[in-house]
């Protein structure tokens, strides 16, 4: 899959290409693409797994979405990446910096009201999003582990209605600091 990323020397992928190293050894983007979107949807569907909403926690819905898809599923990556001249999080920080994010996301769970944790919820998404732990995925884990937050906190935000129009430059906004447009897009996914 051409995932867009800059990642040089890339273990993950075959030589010579952006294509992911995937399990059915598939070396067209468009197969893998597609492979992928159909397991990941169909685990969506399945029972995700249970935890303490930590960075292990993060880990397993990681795994449970790509288990079929990549060897590396649910492990943190070790290369650094960029996406569109932004770096994320170097690979050597990415423990430290999951579990510091993480202890954030225990003091606020289901604290304040619907406001609140709308503006908190965006801000953890931002930070997870910078961090970027995984070397594909991580878009689809952080929906669907931001869903199961929203359900256990008592406010619960509908992911199955966003517009990837609109998501996408708020997510790309957050990345600068510019919090606005995606505690808009968190507004408009409250039940």
């Amino acid at each position: 899959m051409s995932d867009g990323y800059d990642a040089f020397d890339d273990p993950y992928a075959y030589k010579r290409t952006t294509t992911l190293k995937n399990k059915l050894g598939l070396r067209d983007s468009a197969l893998l693409e597609s492979f992928e979107l159909e397991m990941t949807t169909l685990r969506a569907r399945e029972a995700l797994p249970k935890g303490n909403f930590d960075a292990p926690h993060f880990r397993r819905v990681h795994f449970h979405l790509f288990q079929d898809v990549y060897k590396w599923a649910g492990k943190y990556r070790t290369v650094r990446t960029s996406k569109g001249g932004n770096a994320f999080c170097f690979p050597e920080y990415i423990d430290r910096e999951m579990n510091r994010l993480f202890a954030t996301l225990k003091r606020s769970l289901g604290a304040g009201n619907d406001e609140q944790f709308v503006r908190e919820a965006a801000e953890f998404l931002a930070e997870l999003n910078a961090i970027h732990p995984f070397r594909e995925g991580n878009g689809r884990t952080q929906l669907t582990f931001m869903s199961m937050v929203s359900k256990s906190a008592g406010f619960p935000l509908d992911f199955s209605v966003v517009r990837r129009a609109s998501f996408l430059p708020a997510m790309i906004a957050s990345y600068a600091g510019q919090l606005d447009p995606l505690i808009a897009e968190f507004r408009r996914l409250r039940r």
